[in-house]
């Protein structure tokens, strides 16, 4: 095999090595858990602040038990996180819980009997209402509201990745 060749190979195998590289899933170095990730707000009430360290100022006061989070960056005991509209800062990890919650993006979402466009109607739901999902396929999402629960569009949520499946 000639030279040319051969170099070509290299290139192309270290070239697909680094689209390889740049799709994997980074992990964060306290956990090892995927970043970013959802999770929810454990407490009636949390701070937000501006660094990993309670010496920091407070930027956010969230007071919504349940509230959907990204987690973007660990360090230590604090997780940097990020509300639907992109706020948030520094959370100590003991304000979060790993309980998968989702906030309705749209206003009046219909709540479905099935994951179809054309199943019953349940219920419809107000924009900024909160539940607890309990399975997404890839463009669906089971979720429950109290005594309630039924499928939403995944598009119509906020708090699951478009391509993320929860059994």
């Amino acid at each position: 095999m000639n030279t040319s060749i051969c170099r070509a190979m290299v290139a192309a195998a270290a070239l697909f090595a680094s689209v390889l590289a740049a799709h994997a899933q980074e992990r964060g170095p306290v956990t090892n858990l995927p970043l970013p990730r959802y999770v929810s707000l454990k407490a009636n009430e949390a701070n937000a602040r501006r660094g990993p360290d309670t010496s920091h100022r407070i930027d956010w006061v969230y007071q919504r038990r349940d509230l959907p989070l990204r987690v973007t960056a660990e360090f230590e005991h604090w997780r940097r996180v990020e509300d639907m509209d992109g706020q948030g800062g520094w959370m100590h990890y003991a304000l979060l819980s790993g309980v998968r919650t989702a906030l309705v993006s749209q206003d009046m979402t219909q709540l479905r009997a099935r994951p179809s466009a054309e199943a019953r109607e349940l219920a419809l739901l107000e924009r900024g209402v909160i539940g607890t999902l309990r399975h997404c396929d890839p463009d669906w999402c089971e979720i429950s509201f109290d005594d309630l629960s039924g499928w939403v569009p995944k598009s119509a949520l906020w708090g699951v990745a478009p391509d993320e499946v929860i059994d």
